[in-house]
């Protein structure tokens, strides 16, 4: 019997190299194997947190974790470990996936734990530089202070997707909990360019890119009294320009820019030209902001082809994530129908635009 033909390695004429991860806060051999047997590459774990951020997408009853958070940072030999694990499964330890709010609140709002806190981020990036982890997602967005989504709707088949609606929030001026006074866009630049300097020359030492994630929802100025930088193309722009560095591009979501009314292919060709993308979340919306529902990653604002195709036009060599993906009816608590589905659907979208532009 021939041996089956791996694809996920072999670059394109143009150096690109799409391949297609999942997101994970559970690494434990039954979950790994799936991942693997869906035709997974790459996986992005999930901090274990889900008491601080608790939605749909955090895999709640995950035991085989990786801790990120305050006094929570994974030794060297831990981050080796998890590595390995994964490894063992014929996969890639692409990255973590997001920082918590726990960890840069204290950074964004400029307050006494700043330090701290940047010290704790710094040795986190060091010891992903040691454990040969080489991304960390994150974004500056207060998760769990300000509401991300309303009350949710049904979708194809009685399938359900997350939606937002800003008539659904009473006062969205209203000061977040927690909070006592409004916050300046001014400040909260400011507060971000001292994450950045502090951050970044560690993360070029360590051989770590961070990956900028947009606040979703995005399109708002303001909500309830805090301001959304990474709200629109022109602010990722200033993002990538504040403090250059090699080490710093964008966890580019595709659906949070469909929510924003953006040309998804634009951005991608915007952005990737400019080698600026290090990791793509691929889901999608319908409507836009104020007013928008997840969906399947079939059907959407924007053409899925298309935007596989423009990755490949800009040399993208990464991975694409299902990062949010439908309940399905009889599903489990990380949905493991809906992201079969999504994967091998993303599976067929990579390879059928692979073998378009090989010309076989």
């Amino acid at each position: 019997m021939s041996e089956p033909r791996e694809r996920d390695d072999e670059p394109d004429g143009d150096g690109a190299n799409v391949r297609v991860g999942v997101r994970s806060r559970n690494l434990s051999d039954e979950r790994l194997r799936y991942l693997r047997q869906l035709g997974a590459t790459d996986v992005f774990v999930d901090h274990a947190d889900t008491d601080e951020e608790p939605d749909e997408f955090n895999d709640r009853e995950a035991s085989h974790t990786v801790a990120v958070g305050p006094d929570s940072i994974p030794s060297v030999e831990e981050l080796v470990a998890a590595r390995e694990q994964v490894e063992s499964h014929g996969l890639r330890l692409a990255g973590i996936q997001s920082l918590p709010y726990s960890l840069y609140g204290d950074i964004m709002f400029d307050r006494e734990g700043k330090e701290d806190a940047l010290d704790q981020i710094e040795r986190l990036v060091r010891n992903l530089g040691e454990a040969d982890v080489p991304i960390l997602g994150y974004q500056w967005n207060p998760r769990g202070v300000v509401p991300m989504r309303t009350d949710p709707v049904e979708i194809r088949g009685g399938a359900v997707g997350t939606a937002f609606d800003l008539d659904e929030i009473d006062d969205p001026h209203e000061l977040a909990p927690g909070l006592d006074r409004e916050y300046t866009e001014a400040e909260f630049w400011d507060n971000y360019e001292v994450f950045l300097e502090r951050i970044l020359p560690v993360a070029e030492e360590a051989g770590v890119e961070l990956a900028l994630h947009p606040v979703d929802p995005p399109s708002l100025e303001s909500l309830g009294g805090i301001p959304r930088l990474f709200r629109n193309v022109e602010n990722f722009e200033k993002a990538m320009e504040l403090v250059p560095s090699d080490s710093h591009g964008l966890k580019l979501c595709l659906g949070c820019f469909s929510q924003m009314g953006e040309d998804v292919t634009e951005v991608l060709r915007t952005f990737g030209e400019r080698d600026d993308i290090v990791f793509v979340h691929f889901r999608d919306v319908v409507g836009t902001v104020p007013q928008f529902h997840e969906t399947f990653v079939d059907e959407g604002n924007f053409d899925t082809v298309a935007a596989v195709r423009t990755l490949h036009e800009v040399g993208f060599d990464g991975v694409v994530v299902p990062d949010h993906v439908p309940e399905m009816e009889g599903d489990t608590d990380w949905r493991h129908r809906a992201r079969g589905f999504t994967v091998g659907y993303l599976r067929g979208v990579v390879d059928t635009v692979r073998d378009e532009r090989s010309g076989s």
